[in-house]
């Protein structure tokens, strides 16, 4: 051996460098970081889901519900829980069949805002109006036997919660309709039957069904 040859270091073991080291820690870590990611995607919980069409106005009750396993996150605290249906609750918006339901859809029944009547419609309904439908209400108010005055809109923002349409020649097509209406509404509504005025629904143009 020359004396070159013997002066001339001799590489380092791979495992005796930091970077190697350095490597396997940031591999470790990868690894780590995608297991947690996937044991958190896998996390669920039990949330409400709509069996029916729930309208505005509406008491929310267990058959209305059943539980379902989602994964939501951090958004676990914005839909309906257990706890609290026990205080009892209506619907503050349509909820549609199979929807999860969110806490902003319900709110305390004491406080409710609306309330139900039945209307006999004078005309043939649409039949795109079904429940979960929102309607304008109309009145033609009677001004004599067979005569009645130009149509209004009586209520401008109505949920249809049922129709029972009458299709034989003698009913003519009319209807009879469960809507929720604002409980400001109630004694125009009440007053325009007792009246005997021709009511009707018209669809709303671009609500939400």
């Amino acid at each position: 051996m020359t004396a070159i040859e013997s002066a001339r270091p001799r590489p380092r073991a791979f495992w005796g460098d930091a970077r190697f080291f350095l490597g396997i820690l940031l591999i470790a870590a990868s690894v780590v970081g995608v297991w947690f990611v996937v044991s958190a995607s896998r996390q669920t919980v039990p949330v409400f889901a709509a069996t029916r069409t729930i309208v505005p106005g509406e008491t929310v009750a267990d058959d209305d519900l059943r539980l379902v396993d989602v994964s939501l996150g951090q958004l676990e605290d914005s839909y309906l829980t257990a706890e609290a249906l026990e205080g009892g609750l209506v619907a503050t918006r349509t909820v549609a069949e199979g929807e999860l339901v969110p806490q902003s859809a319900v709110g305390a029944a004491a406080a409710a805002a609306t309330t139900t009547v039945v209307l006999h419609s004078a005309v043939e309904v649409p039949a795109s109006v079904e429940a979960g439908s929102v309607v304008e209400v109309w009145e033609a108010p009677l001004i004599e036997h067979g005569s009645y005055d130009v149509p209004r809109i009586l209520v401008a923002d109505a949920t249809v919660v049922s129709v029972t349409r009458d299709d034989s020649m003698i009913g003519g097509g009319a209807a009879s309709l469960e809507v929720v209406i604002p409980r400001a509404d109630v004694a125009a509504v009440l007053g325009a039957m007792a009246d005997e005025s021709a009511l009707s629904v018209v669809p709303t143009v671009g609500a939400a069904q």
